[in-house]
């Protein structure tokens, strides 16, 4: 007996505290492991007028300065944080990213937990927006045609994106997230005249714990080409009006992100109005309306996880298309010695595939302008794998040009010309992207 309570006396003032203290700890990491937090943020990226930066899309305008600001183009963020791991999802209203821009984006987040391979930025490749070869560092070329190199607008955009990920990446908050899709017809085409055409809207929810709206995803496949080179005037185009649509119905401050799909080959529909202007703000109007609807439906879940993978892969050699000169050498100025030049100065000999995954959704990144026929392949392959809503993440991260399959690529038309590493570049990230995919399913 006084053995017995000796023991029983040693075991509660020995052990007690260390069982407490782990169970703190189990807690904690139960916690870290299930408990998923969000924070939503977005910025005006719109630069002053005085920098005189040109618009990007067209080689017609020759680094034209806009002339006026019709409306603010938007950078947004939606940052997820498990305890664990976090990741950053950015829309940004612009036409795309020269592979300069993420790094020396990260490079500013170096004394935080950003990489390569926990951000994803995701422009709307409007063209009414910055010129892309504006922001690369290494155009040295002072080619008018194909936009001259602005280091004060580099700085600006980089510093407003690093920015944008800081002050995202607090003040976290429980959410639920759930994603819907469906079919729209006539509302998008093929403009080579393929019967490939990506119909799938796409719409992911995000929620706070209390059914406040938080942030709403929206991905819908085609070119913001409404406005054309004679538009000079800043706008974030058919998406912008989409977005601002959205955050003006569901309100409560949500904060509506756009990012397109595999558009290298689709083109919108707008019938409606008489300016391009208006033409964009009926189609933007539109296409709210039906994400809105799909919004509605979606019931959001708590207690989700989500996951992702960053997958480099190695490029074709970087040339020029045979029927270059007929279509974006005669556009873009360029003989053929200087678009040799130009592209291996400007290009990348390597690229990388990002692909994130929260429940039904999975985003795999394309790091540039993906034909439809590709896009949807991916997509049909890993709904066979049963993810209920994948899509295409369209010129994610950076641009290296216009990709193609091989029977595409021998065909003639402006996308075949600014298609710049050969026939096989479209195989090399198709697979790449499934790759990248499929790390997260098995």
């Amino acid at each position: 007996m006084i053995l017995t309570a000796f023991l029983s006396g040693y075991f509660q003032r020995i052990f007690k505290p260390f069982l407490i203290c782990l169970l703190v700890l189990l807690t904690n990491i139960s916690f870290g492991q299930s408990g998923l937090k969000c924070n939503a943020g977005e910025t005006i990226l719109t630069p002053p007028l005085e920098m005189k930066y040109t618009l990007g899309g067209y080689g017609a305008r020759m680094n034209r300065p806009a002339e006026a600001i019709h409306d603010d183009i938007k950078a947004k963020a939606l940052v997820l944080n498990n305890g664990v791991k976090k990741y950053a999802i950015l829309t940004v209203d612009i036409l795309g990213l020269p592979p300069n821009v993420r790094p020396m984006i990260l490079s500013k987040l170096a004394d935080s937990d950003w990489s390569e391979e926990n951000v994803l930025i995701m422009p709307s490749h409007a063209h009414t927006s910055l010129e892309m070869f504006a922001l690369n560092d290494k155009n040295i070329f002072n080619n008018p045609a194909i936009g001259i190199f602005q280091p004060e607008l580099l700085d600006f955009v980089v510093n407003k994106l690093a920015e944008l990920i800081k002050e995202t990446d607090k003040d976290y908050k429980d959410v639920k997230i759930g994603t819907g899709q469906i079919k729209l017809e006539g509302l998008n085409r093929n403009r080579r005249g393929d019967e490939s055409v990506d119909r799938e809207l796409t719409v992911t929810r995000v929620d706070l714990i209390d059914d406040t709206p938080l942030a709403v995803l929206v991905n819908w496949t085609g070119h913001p080409t409404i406005m054309d080179e004679n538009d000079m005037w800043v706008s974030g185009g058919w998406p912008g009006y989409l977005q601002r649509e959205l955050e003006s119905w569901i309100g409560n401050g949500v904060i509506a992100m756009y990012y397109n799909g595999a558009e290298g080959d689709q083109s919108v529909i707008a019938n409606k109005g008489t300016s391009h202007y208006e033409k964009a703000e009926y189609y933007g109007r539109e296409i709210a309306m039906k994400a809105k609807n799909v919004y509605e439906n979606i019931m959001p879940k708590d207690q989700i996880e989500f996951k992702y993978d960053y997958t480099k892969i190695d490029l074709p050699a970087r040339k020029p298309h045979p029927s270059f000169m007929q279509t974006g050498g005669t556009e873009y100025q360029l003989s053929e010695t200087m678009i040799q030049g130009l592209l291996e100065q400007v290009l990348p000999t390597q690229t990388s595939i990002s692909t994130f995954q929260i429940g039904d959704l999975m985003i795999v990144g394309a790091p540039g302008e993906l034909i439809a026929e590709l896009g949807i392949d991916v997509k049909n392959k890993l709904k066979k794998e049963g993810i209920l809503c994948p899509v295409i993440g369209g010129l994610a991260n950076e641009w290296v040009s216009y990709i193609l399959t091989p029977k595409e690529y021998h065909q003639s038309g402006y996308e075949c010309s600014v298609s710049f590493y050969g026939e096989t570049l479209g195989i090399v990230i198709h697979d790449g992207m499934l790759k990248s995919a499929t790390n997260l399913i098995e």
